[in-house]
């Protein structure tokens, strides 16, 4: 299939997903108090009622500690047993869900996102999803050449509501890659906010958002999409059946 037939069934699949969304989405600084009821149900990606989720929670979290404490154990299981991977994808709607993401052993932000926040779910804690456009400033070589830019499009995070209110976790980058890269992990107390590294140990600029999509209650599949075809045009010619590989 050459590079326009790939545009063009990229095109059509974010057609479908436009015209029957299975997303809702509310503003940043929107507070739902108490969140809506579909921010602790199982959705299309979030299938927290799947025993794979169900079984990851178990073994990586303490059944006798309470949620809010559960939850921050499940951020740091997730954080550290994936190790960063954006260079195969699987965009598959079959590929975006918890109940395959947790199987792995590699992911990149959105899929840990998409794990956390089902995991909470299960665990009673209302979640939803946050994405945003963001500059890497000491990202990799191999992955600016790969990516062609230092954006990173559709870097993916998870709100969950804990004491009152919401509270921002990003569980993308393993703790071993923090220390290859010389940045402080990103640690996650239920309490504050816990976004992106601005800095690296030294003081250089890491990361800084440039552009924020909003808050979500599922995957916005259609939206993931088209913002990757958008900045991420040439991807159409090594995308086969909705999967990418840049390793080669």
């Amino acid at each position: 299939m050459d590079g326009q037939k790939r545009t063009t069934k990229i095109g059509r699949l974010i057609h479908l997903f436009i015209k029957h969304p299975v997303l809702t989405s509310s503003d940043w600084s929107v507070q739902d108090n108490p969140p809506p009821m579909i921010q602790l149900q199982p959705t299309a990606f979030l299938d927290f009622d799947h025993p794979a989720v169900q079984n990851y929670v178990a073994t990586n979290t303490l059944a006798t500690d309470p949620p809010e404490v559960r939850v921050i154990q499940l951020y740091y299981a997730i954080r550290d047993d994936f190790w960063y991977n954006p260079y195969q994808l699987n965009l598959t709607p079959e590929g975006m869900r918890a109940s395959t993401i947790v199987s792995k052993s590699q992911a990149y932000c959105v899929e840990k996102a998409i794990l956390l926040a089902a995991g909470a779910r299960f665990l009673g804690i209302p979640s939803r999803l946050f994405f945003g456009d963001v500059r890497n400033h000491i990202a990799t070589e191999k992955l600016q050449q790969q990516l062609q830019t230092d954006v990173m499009a559709f870097h993916g995070g998870t709100e969950l509501f804990l004491q009152g209110k919401w509270v921002k976790a990003t569980p993308a980058f393993n703790r071993s890659l923090c220390e290859k890269l010389q940045v402080e992990p990103l640690d996650f107390d239920g309490v504050k906010d816990s976004i992106f590294q601005e800095f690296d140990k030294s003081g250089r600029q890491y990361m800084e958002y440039l552009h924020f999509y909003g808050v979500f209650d599922d995957l916005p599949y259609a939206l993931f999409l088209s913002s990757l075809q958008k900045h991420y045009p040439f991807l159409a010619e090594k995308m086969v059946d909705l999967k990418i590989d840049l390793t080669n």
